[in-house]
């Protein structure tokens, strides 16, 4: 199993950026030097009470301190992007980190996303799809022409190029089953969101299963809420206010109306929420919790140490035991 990093680029609005950018970098160089596989940032706007620092510069400024570790986004909100844009910037941060880059995309949930960019929600996985289509053609072709319901290309002669061969990997987010059926259909690989149960995983592995010819990519990643401590009251102290507020933000922008129906529901007591959702605890028992995950099929864990407001100090030594007492336990 790999274990990669979510950089904590989304916090309370209005906070000055410097410190936090300046804090993932100090994540990034401890990650890198402790053997992490690769680094991640995703992506919102104008999400208040919360702030996002944007995750193209963001990565571009990371590249330089991620050594031979891969970068990616997780995730770009494909359908608010115009897909030539995206094409080229990608591309570029491709060649930035040696083609070590990671496409993650996914569709995006919040309403106002969408109003502040002129966009309809209704029509998010419309966009999405021909945009991927946009974006291997950009990529692969020598020129492109293209209809779409939403974008229109002609006679466009791409002029820049990933390092990667054909592409970057394209790692497709998907919450319900009818996603992660198009993850399996567009995508090189189903992006698992961090928010579901075992149970509900466990479940879609086999609707994604099935929906990709009956086997599963050499890579199955996944991102899980982790949090790791020299003992387990320890851990959960450090991160459980920052979760409390994350998933009472995502009850009122509505993710958890983007579940399946059995996990249609964040505003739950924490012990509750925590149950099979969160991995906290000492490096025993989130050794352990991996392992689980791994037995499903997981073969990357990308692990996200600081939602929102968590201590800067706390979460580099999450990261620094995670490489020390966790990693190692993991491995092939």
């Amino acid at each position: 199993m790999k274990l990669g990093l979510v950089l904590g680029n989304e916090y309370t609005a209005r906070m000055p950026a410097t410190p936090r950018i300046d804090a993932l970098i100090a994540q990034t160089r401890a990650a890198r030097d402790l053997g992490f596989d690769g680094v991640y940032a995703g992506q919102h706007y104008v999400t208040w009470p919360l702030q996002c620092i944007q995750p193209i510069p963001l990565l571009a400024r990371i590249a330089a301190e991620a050594g031979e570790m891969r970068l990616g986004t997780g995730i770009i909100l494909l359908p608010l992007m115009h897909p030539v844009d995206m094409a080229e910037q990608i591309a570029t941060l491709d060649a930035i980190c040696g083609g070590r880059f990671i496409f993650g995309v996914g569709i995006g949930y919040e309403e106002h996303e969408f109003h502040a960019f002129g966009l309809r929600k209704q029509d998010r996985a419309k966009r999405l799809e021909e945009s991927l289509e946009i974006i291997k053609l950009l990529w692969t072709e020598d020129e492109v022409n293209y209809a779409g319901e939403h974008f229109t290309l002609e006679h466009v002669i791409p002029t820049t190029r990933p390092l990667a061969s054909p592409h970057p990997p394209i790692w497709l987010a998907a919450n319900n089953d009818p996603a992660v059926r198009r993850a399996a259909r567009m995508g090189d690989a189903w992006l698992a969101n961090p928010h579901a149960r075992r149970d509900t995983l466990a479940a879609q592995i086999q609707v994604y299963r099935e929906a990709n010819g009956g086997t599963l990519p050499a890579e199955m990643p996944i991102m899980k809420d982790v949090f790791v401590a020299r003992t387990h009251d320890a851990a959960l102290a450090a991160i459980r206010p920052a979760l409390e507020r994350r998933y009472q933000v995502y009850v009122e922008q509505g993710q958890d109306k983007q579940m399946p129906a059995g996990d249609a529901t964040f505003d739950l007591p924490f012990e509750e929420l925590m149950a099979d959702r969160f991995i906290i605890g000492d490096p025993d028992e989130v050794v352990a919790e991996l392992r689980v995950y791994g037995a499903m099929g997981f073969t990357n864990v990308i692990a996200s140490v600081q939602p929102i407001d968590t201590d800067n100090a706390a979460a580099l030594e999450c990261i620094r035991l995670l490489g020390i007492e966790v990693l190692p336990h993991i491995g092939d």
